[in-house]
């Protein structure tokens, strides 16, 4: 059983490629978050559901069997992001750029409330919670995009409250 656990902390093998194994993690979790998003929000969030306490029990055994914390093979918790990111967006090569680029960045920079959790938690909930919290604050963004702007390769539409109806 621990040897799947730390399976599943790297993503089955991912997070041990050299330099950036983040990034790797993410840009691993890709055909995933497409297929999530092409059978519909109810598949993708029971993915995420199942992942967060999966990744947290992953992520603790391989914790305990380093001797640092939030190793950097550890990258289930880019790949619950980056999921968390992509909830509700729209199928489209625009989206999923542009919520790469934004999940790894404030993944990478760690702004506040992201900073605050990273330093502070510890263990397998620890090393899950800032990408938790970079993935909703991604698809905080990535909605107003989505509702503002044809950005993502749709146009929403905009319900005015204004004049014929």
């Amino acid at each position: 059983m621990r040897k799947l656990l730390l399976l599943i902390a790297t993503f089955f093998g991912v997070g041990r490629l050299p330099r950036s194994p983040g990034t790797w993690g993410t840009l691993a979790t890709i055909p995933l978050a497409l297929l999530l998003m092409w059978l519909g929000p109810l598949w993708h969030m029971a993915v995420i559901v199942v992942l967060l306490p999966l990744g947290i029990w992953a992520a603790d055994a391989f914790d305990r069997s380093e001797t640092r914390h939030d190793c950097q093979e550890i990258v289930i918790d880019e790949v619950l992001g980056f999921l968390i990111t992509m909830l509700w967006m729209p199928l489209t090569w625009q989206a999923v750029v542009i919520g790469f680029v934004l999940f790894r960045t404030l993944d990478i920079l760690k702004p506040f409330p992201i900073s605050v959790l990273d330093q502070r938690v510890k263990g397998g909930f620890g090393v899950m919670v800032d990408d938790v919290a970079a993935g909703l604050i991604a698809n905080l963004v990535m909605q107003v995009i989505l509702s503002q702007t044809a950005w993502l390769g749709v146009q929403s539409l905009v319900i005015s409250s204004r004049g014929g109806g």
